[in-house]
């Protein structure tokens, strides 16, 4: 088998200060790429300013909105609504991070995305038949625990899950928030988590929902359901970010141009 020459590829695990420091800073490395926090970012880039101006790349989060009008196909939105969300367990940077549900189908949405949720096999991520397994990180597990509780804190209705899955493990319960207002915690953060976020809009209001959905710091991904092209595309053209899909979702390619808005 074809082998990369040594030192083409090179695995330097550790903390972020001790490992990942070095490498913005060391004028031999001619570029970084760095996925992580904001703040982390600021940081990276300035250092690699500082050594040799070295190319730099970095994707900084997200809480990509998702809009799912009543004239959807319903079974898809929810399949690919419950994808959007739960993939990787919501650890994934386009994952989306509130979803907007017209409000003539907002309780059905949602009773269905429970029922889907419900048939979720939890279990070794190995094992090629489960939907979902554990968090990567003890802190970051917590952290999921302590977004849900202060979002329900804060108004939001605790609608399935939000607890630790009764097994040796990391494994958290797939969430659904549901009620949550513009001012709530859990619209504006981005948990990296498998927890669902649902605001009802009113009927017809489009120009309202994509205010709403633009309300962020972010603009990395979005989506659309509706079966109204002239719609999808009027919403495509006015959520502020890098890529919008149009009746699915995660589908990207590496030929494909990525990146946020």
């Amino acid at each position: 088998p074809r082998r990369l020459p040594a030192g083409v590829v090179s695995v330097r695990p550790g903390p972020g200060r001790g490992a990942a420091r070095p490498s913005s800073t060391i004028p031999d490395i001619r570029k970084v790429g760095f996925t992580g926090s904001t703040g982390i970012g600021v940081t990276v880039m300035e250092s690699c300013a500082k050594s040799n101006l070295k190319k730099c790349s970095l994707e900084l989060g997200g809480k990509s909105p998702l809009i799912i009008f009543s004239d959807c196909d319903m079974s898809s939105a929810v399949r690919n609504g419950c994808g959007a969300v739960f993939f990787n367990k919501g650890e994934n940077c386009i994952a989306a991070g509130r979803l907007f549900v017209e409000r003539s189908i907002h309780d059905e949405f949602v009773a269905r995305v429970i029922e889907e949720v419900k048939k979720m096999k939890i279990g070794d991520p190995l094992d090629r038949s489960t939907a979902h397994g554990p968090q990567n990180h003890r802190k970051h597990f917590q952290s999921l625990l302590d977004f849900v509780d202060r979002s329900v804190a804060e108004g939001a209705t605790l609608a399935y899950g939000g607890k630790q899955v009764d097994r040796p493990g990391l494994f958290m319960e797939p969430t659904i928030l549901t009620n949550v207002t513009d001012d709530n915690f859990a619209a504006h953060e981005e948990s990296f988590g498998p927890i669902m976020i649902v605001s009802p809009f009113e009927d017809g209001d489009l120009e309202g929902v994509l205010r709403r959905a633009n309300s962020t710091e972010f603009g990395l991904a979005s989506g659309v359901f509706t079966n109204d092209i002239k719609k999808a595309l009027r919403v495509s053209e006015g959520l502020q970010a890098g890529t919008v899909f149009i009746n699915t979702y995660n589908k990207t390619d590496v030929a494909a141009p990525f990146g946020g808005f």
